[in-house]
């Protein structure tokens, strides 16, 4: 705070100097008369021009009869000058040589400038002595991590096990290098965590600062950028002269994507700051010096943006991949996040990790974190496993609206749309089981029908996929079978099928006409220069083949789930009814439809659901019906 508290008051000080100093100077340009010869001057004293003199130091300043001022100077005083100016009626007063006279011209003007110097120089050493800012652009931004600051082991990680083995055998290396030196191996220069957002890379390396008894260095990738050309890698020179200094040591670079991107991707000849900070990196960790003792660990979900250069051995020899925990992962992370949470007897955390496929450790904690909000909110002393199912519905579709007052036909036609998902997806046998459909409007949407696989999957065939187009076909087709009109309450679903037939076609290589080829490749990202102008490895015959193919698919799909709902219109109007009723089905709740049963009677209301507010404001419909689905895969954005 003190160093703050100088710098400002340096620079409002150089800021006054600055001012006064050029008012001074206008100053002295307006009020500066005119010099002139000291011939002209006796010329205009025989003419009766002047009124007034001042003799001073050699210097005469006089006053002109008609007004206005003029200097001259005077080689000397003598008695014929002084009887001129008696004679022509001039006023002649004398003043004594001024003392100190060039100490105060010294003062006046050269004072100002030196404190001007002398200030800017004590704001740039504050500056310099202030952490780096003004004069040290190129030092490393790299924060130096201690075992007391927000210490994370590798107890509170959880779900990741083989990649927590990977980095503890880093730990153990430099703990104890004899152990793995000693039949020739050697210390990995680089460690690169792979994985999707969400998975627990930073909270990996944050375990590893905690339980390696070495200095841990942390920084971003966006750090190494400046506005300043050749800052980047200055910061990386000076981040590894530090680790060296600290060897055997850590450095932690997060979001690395954003400084080792593919080099030669940008337009125009000349140099890239980023590729400059990339090419100095790549020297320091594998060049003609050597960094023994200092191991780079660094974090991104875009391991296919990395130039190649950066990920051969020598650099980053070991990839740890950071996946989705599977139903077991989801089960300990859950432990993790809920040991400091009340939670109530009926809560079951095998059961909500069975009911969370997809879901990653950022997922988990928002869950918690939004059960124990909504039982905090109900002034509960535990979070029940009501409050976990409303969390995740929550999360999955979106808050509740239920100040949205929609019209009896938006509700039909919301409950019909919704119906005619829930059935395409029961009565297709590759489907994901239906968890439940509800006609509350959440989010953007109106009306949800949400999906869950039945275990963790991980590659999709051809018959699922099928089975998701002509779910997400079966709001319009119901749409257009009930009420023969359509809405653009399919518009997403339409959008999702559309990918799906795409991916089919192009990526998949599923379609029988065009056979098992791969057309483009949509996997990856366009980046500027290299992909600007896009490059397609098909022709455009080809081109309206696909399209042709694509539109093909969809019509079929869609003219199968729509005879699907002809061929259980029934069941249709039963969900529909009961969408209208009850406002929310469950998976139970659509079997007994199915089967033509009758539903059980409503729960009483608990006091939790007194608290929800009866009379819900009046406000005009925003939207239309036919609310849009989620995604088939439930992993969250």
């Amino acid at each position: 705070m003190n160093q703050q508290f100088y710098k400002n008051v340096a620079l409002w000080v150089v800021i006054l100097v600055m001012i006064l100093l050029l008012v001074t100077m206008l100053k002295q340009d307006q009020t500066t008369p005119p010099e002139i010869a000291f011939s002209d001057f006796l010329s205009q004293v025989d003419n009766g021009q002047v009124r007034d003199v001042t003799l001073e130091d050699g210097y005469i300043h006089g006053i002109y009869t008609e007004g206005g001022e003029f200097t001259s100077y005077a080689p000397s005083v003598t008695d014929d000058f002084l009887r001129q100016l008696k004679d022509n009626d001039v006023s002649i007063t004398a003043r004594p040589k001024a003392e100190g006279s060039f100490w105060r011209q010294v003062l006046i003007m050269w004072f100002p400038l030196l404190l001007f110097i002398g200030l800017w120089i004590f704001f740039i050493r504050q500056m310099q002595a202030g952490g780096g800012k003004a004069m040290s652009f190129g030092k490393s931004k790299a924060r130096l991590l201690t075992e007391n600051q927000q210490r994370v082991t590798f107890g509170d990680v959880a779900g990741i096990e083989e990649s927590k083995a990977e980095l503890e055998e880093i730990i153990d290396f430099l703990r104890e290098p004899k152990k793995f030196t000693r039949l020739g191996g050697r210390i990995p220069k680089g460690v690169l965590l792979v994985g999707p957002p969400g998975t627990g890379k930073t909270l990996l390396a944050r375990a590893v600062a905690g339980e390696a008894s070495v200095p841990f260095f942390s920084i971003s990738g966006s750090d190494f950028v400046e506005m300043f050309v050749g800052v980047g890698a200055s910061r990386v020179r000076d981040l590894f002269v530090q680790g060296k200094k600290n060897a055997p040591c850590i450095v932690f670079i997060d979001e690395i994507d954003a400084v080792g991107r593919h080099r030669g991707a940008g337009l125009g000849g000349g140099p890239d700051e980023r590729e400059q900070t990339q090419n100095q990196r790549q020297v320091e960790m594998d060049g003609f010096e050597s960094n023994e003792g200092v191991i780079l660990i660094a974090a991104t979900n875009r391991p296919d943006v990395l130039d190649p250069a950066l990920l051969r051995p020598g650099r980053f020899d070991r990839r740890v991949v950071v996946p989705r925990p599977d139903v077991r992962g989801r089960h300990d992370i859950l432990k993790v996040h809920t040991r400091r949470v009340p939670l109530a007897d009926d809560v079951k955390l095998d059961t909500i990790a069975r009911g969370t496929p997809g879901f990653v450790g950022a997922d988990l904690q928002n869950l918690v974190n939004e059960a124990a909000l909504l039982a905090a909110r109900h002034d509960a002393t535990r979070v029940s496993d009501h409050d976990f199912e409303m969390a995740k519905d929550k999360v999955l579709l979106g808050a509740e609206r239920r100040s949205l007052i929609l019209s009896e036909q938006d509700k039909r036609i919301s409950a019909y749309h919704e119906g005619g998902h829930a059935l395409v997806g029961l009565m297709t046998p590759d489907a994901d089981p239906v968890h439940k459909v509800t006609i509350i409007p959440r989010g953007s949407a109106l009306g949800v029908t949400m999906t869950l696989p039945a275990e963790d999957r991980h590659t999709l065939t051809e018959a699922q996929i099928v089975a998701m187009i002509k779910y997400a076909m079966g709001g319009r087709a119901a749409e257009e079978l009930v009420f023969d009109q359509r809405t653009t309450g399919a518009s997403d679903d339409l959008q999702k099928a559309t990918q799906l037939a795409h991916e089919m076609v192009c990526r998949y290589g599923m379609s029988f006409n065009l056979g098992p080829v791969t057309y483009g490749d949509d996997s990856q990202d366009v980046f500027l220069g290299r992909d600007f102008v896009t490059r397609k490895n098909f022709s455009e015959k080809k081109a309206q083949e696909i399209d042709d193919e694509v539109a093909r698919f969809l019509t079929k799909y869609y003219a199968e789930a729509k005879q699907i709902l002809i061929d259980n219109r029934a069941v249709l109007d039963r969900i529909a009814e009961a969408l209208l009723e009850r406002e929310t089905l469950t998976a139970p709740d659509l079997a007994l439809l199915v089967k033509g049963e009758p539903l059980p009677p409503l729960p009483v209301p608990t006091e939790i659901q007194s608290q929800e507010p009866a009379q819900p404001s009046k406000s005009e419909p925003t939207g239309l019906p036919g609310g849009e689905i989620p995604d088939p895969d439930p992993t969250p954005a």
